[in-house]
């Protein structure tokens, strides 16, 4: 492939994009390009599609067409881990890079799914993942991973995680432990009796699987157990409506916030990387409520 011809072909020049196996779904043009051009910045953000066992090698190629950063999306997250040069503390302990940004041609890892849920839910909730405790749907995966690891180096006093294959959420408990000593962390069982038995405990509902994009997806908890006070995160979104976890979460009068959210937030957190400079989140927002409009 001609990466530099591919880069000029764009007016602006392609200087940012996010890669992904597939990637022609992803929104992240339609946040990040009204940015940039909010701010003056002569580049554009593009698609790129890349094989598994090619990021590196891509990385490579960015560099050496004056890319300044990209974003790594599924299924390229671990792999993308070990193809940079400076890997951010945090990206080490969430193990796994989203971001990377690219300085005097040395590669920059970073992750921003903690930081992004931790904005997200003080936006949206108006209050701090330090003072809630948090149930994790689907915490053996990437997604529940980070999160449950930005919680418990937040503090949160209580993590519950839930997953189909107890033994991921058995090795990711006993990892998380070592962040917050003084937190309860625990397992339960993926079921609706144990869900449903943990609720009183709960203040923040998080669903870090993709279920909940599709009709017909399985649910994820009975809706009785929900109550008003109860917060809910769905890290996935639908285009043109709601998952039913949400829908769920709205007729109990609790609180909810989507993966649209989340998105927004990582996405400004990955400009400020590049930058280093705030990122126009009005004008991202803006431009990703359009994107999932039409």
């Amino acid at each position: 492939m001609h990466w530099n011809a591919v880069a000029e072909r764009f007016t602006p020049p392609a200087r940012l994009a996010v890669i992904g196996d597939p990637i022609a779904h992803s929104r992240s043009p339609q946040m990040h390009n009204p940015a940039l051009k909010a701010c003056g910045i002569e580049a554009q953000y593009i698609r790129v599609q890349v094989p598994v066992g090619q990021v590196a090698e891509a990385f490579r190629q960015f560099a050496a067409c004056g890319f300044l950063g990209v974003n790594i999306t599924i299924p390229h997250k671990f792999e993308a881990l070990d193809a940079v040069d400076v890997l951010d503390p945090l990206a080490r302990q969430l193990g796994a890079v989203n971001t990377l940004a690219i300085r005097d041609g040395k590669l920059y890892g970073y992750n921003s799914d903690g930081p992004g849920f931790l904005r997200s839910v003080k936006e949206v909730f108006g209050v701090e993942v330090k003072d809630l405790r948090v149930l994790i749907l689907g915490a053996g995966g990437g997604a529940g991973r980070a999160v449950a690891v930005q919680s418990a180096l937040e503090q949160c006093p209580r993590l519950v995680l839930a997953n189909r294959t107890a033994a991921k959420a058995e090795a990711l408990a006993a990892e998380v432990a070592k962040f917050s000593p003084k937190a309860e962390v625990k397992v339960i069982p993926w079921t609706d009796e144990a869900v449903a038995a943990e609720m009183a405990g709960i203040d923040l509902v998080v669903n870090a699987t993709s279920l909940g994009m599709k009709s017909g997806d399985t649910k994820l908890l009975p809706a009785e157990a929900l109550q008003a006070r109860h917060l809910v995160f769905d890290m996935v979104y639908r285009a043109g409506g709601e998952t039913p976890l949400l829908t769920d979460a709205k007729r109990a009068g609790a609180k909810v916030v989507d993966g649209l959210t989340l998105l927004l937030h990582q996405g400004a957190i990955s400009f400020e990387h590049w930058f280093e400079r705030p990122a126009p989140l009005e004008e991202m927002r803006e431009g990703l409520r359009n994107a999932v409009m039409t």
